[in-house]
């Protein structure tokens, strides 16, 4: 089975210094048919602007996924962890028994747009941790490049889920298959530009779930940037 999820049916919260896309129910934004798919709970498009960010928060028993598509994002934590994302980093932050941090955008002008996705992990009750990686433009193009995983493996940063988390840009005739193991489910979001999806036809915030299907082809990209996430049922 093939579903499409469109972006304007996402929920969406603007509080002025920030404008966000929720993708499954946070916060104010609630419909009981988008609570999860699998372990992955949150894919939240947000938008920040100049000067602005969230504050100290604290998160536990959860991986926490930041994936930068244009600015920066400054990143803080009690673990001593200080640094700034900019696009093609990844982001993983283990908040496992507790963990507190802040994210700002400290730019004077220019607003910060990224991704914010949480996943369930395998195991609460963990020691919280932190990790970050760039992936550059040349290794994700056409093509679906691994950048986090369950083992870290091909240089992608550990996740604790069994999961696996690609990146891609395509654009004209660049192609991508990834064949889909039994038991296993597929989360395609774009991230922005257009491509087609087992012949659908997505462009910039609509997502593509799978479930019980055998691969996934991409192709027609348009200045198309595409996370996809192969999770267990």
């Amino acid at each position: 089975m093939q579903q499409v999820r469109r972006s304007a049916d996402r929920g969406l919260a603007n509080h002025g210094w920030l404008k966000s896309f929720h993708t499954f129910s946070f916060a104010d934004y609630y419909d009981p048919r988008w609570m999860s798919f699998g372990p992955l709970r949150v894919i939240n498009e947000d938008r920040i602007a100049p000067g602005t960010g969230f504050g100290t928060h604290g998160h536990r028993d959860m991986e926490i996924i930041s994936y930068v598509l244009e600015g920066s994002l400054g990143h803080k934590d009690n673990l001593g962890n200080t640094s700034v994302i900019r696009p093609g980093d990844v982001q993983r932050m283990s908040a496992g028994t507790g963990v507190m941090h802040s994210e700002f955008n400290h730019e004077k002008a220019g607003e910060t747009h990224f991704l914010q996705i949480w996943i369930q992990p395998d195991r609460n009750g963990t020691a919280p941790g932190y990790e970050e990686k760039h992936f550059d433009e040349q290794s994700k193009r056409g093509r679906l490049r691994l950048v986090g995983s369950h083992d870290g493996r091909d240089g992608s940063v550990r996740i604790q889920q069994d999961v696996n988390l690609y990146g891609g840009l395509f654009d004209g005739e660049e192609k991508a298959h990834l064949e889909v193991a039994a038991g296993r489910k597929v989360y395609l979001h774009v991230a922005r530009g257009k491509v087609t999806a087992n012949g659908e036809a997505l462009q910039t915030g609509d997502a593509l779930m799978l479930s019980d299907e055998t691969a996934l082809s991409l192709e027609k990209g348009e200045q198309a940037e595409v996370l996809l996430f192969d999770l267990p049922a």
